[in-house]
């Protein structure tokens, strides 16, 4: 059976993401004569370049949630359904959702990405990633139970693995965590727990290739390196983590640290719904697309 959309004489579009792509767009299309559905799994806009500062505790999560039926109130051609979409038919021009099949004239997948973990399943499993509001505030109270139990301990080794953060990825994601935590540290955590020694807390920044925010200029990575030090975090460059199993992360060169908490910021794969063609898809799970967004080989999907 197919959701429930009112069926018209408009073309429809199906944007798949209620991102800043796919919410911008939907924005963009009202009043253009096409029926717009937007499908998300969440009835929200989240706001991403803030996820780290609601994992440090310096905002709230209601802070950069936006309802998305909030946003599109009284526009009468867009229509909000949530679901998770799993496939797309190509050929039938249809999607297979949790909630049922849609159709489509035009399909816009701007569904994102998810970390990626390079096939080290144990770190899957124990770091936690930064792609959700979920993930963030996983961060915040895996730091906040760490600080409860470090105060309790007598054993100082045991207290200094707890206290021991360790971020993944020296891209913006990984700088901006390492960052706002070494301020949390600095200015937050000295007044809510007196009774700890922040001194011994280590926030360590590891990146696999020589410089910090490799995909911007010199400058940028020179100054990003500069005020993490001065942050008094550790900067390790050229350095490759092969493993983490909840309390020991593991390097390429057999050497190790202790640490209960390890944020992944290192990689990222695109989510792309099954049915897509595997020449459509390129090296992350990528997707080819031309000069106009459209899908390499398809007439009727962009992304």
């Amino acid at each position: 059976m197919p959701v429930n959309i009112p069926e018209t004489a408009q073309k429809r579009i199906v944007i798949i993401g209620a991102g800043f792509g796919g919410l911008k767009l939907a924005q963009k299309l009202i009043g253009s004569g096409y029926q717009i559905v937007l499908i998300d799994k969440n009835n929200y806009h989240q706001f991403q370049p803030l996820f780290y500062q609601v994992a440090s505790a310096g905002i709230e999560p209601s802070s950069i949630l936006f309802p998305l039926r909030k946003i599109f109130q009284g526009q009468k051609d867009v229509y909000i359904r949530v679901a998770e979409v799993y496939s797309v038919d190509t050929k039938k021009k249809e999607l297979q959702t949790s909630l049922d099949t849609v159709w489509y004239d035009y399909l816009v997948i701007s569904t994102g990405v998810n970390s990626n973990f390079f096939g080290m399943k144990n770190m899957e499993e124990f770091a936690i990633p930064m792609k959700s509001v979920s993930e963030a505030m996983a961060l915040r109270n895996r730091l906040l139970q760490s600080f409860e139990k470090a105060v309790t301990l007598r054993d100082q080794n045991a207290r200094k693995a707890l206290l021991n953060v360790i971020v993944v990825g020296g891209g913006p994601t990984g700088v901006e965590v390492a960052g706002a935590i070494a301020e949390m540290k600095k200015f937050v955590l000295p007044k809510d727990y007196p009774d700890l020694n922040f001194d011994v807390m280590q926030i360590t920044l590891i990146e696999g290739s020589p410089e910090l925010l490799g995909g911007m200029s010199e400058h940028a990575s020179e100054k990003a390196l500069f005020y993490l030090k001065r942050l008094g975090i550790r900067v390790m460059l050229n350095t490759k983590v092969t493993d983490f199993d909840g309390s020991i992360l593991s390097f390429g060169d057999n050497t190790h640290i202790e640490t209960k908490t390890v944020i992944w910021a290192a990689g990222i794969s695109g989510v792309v719904p099954a049915g897509l063609p595997d020449k459509s898809i390129s090296r992350g799970r990528r997707i080819l697309v031309d000069e106009f967004n459209k899908i390499k080989g398809i007439d009727d999907i962009f992304a």
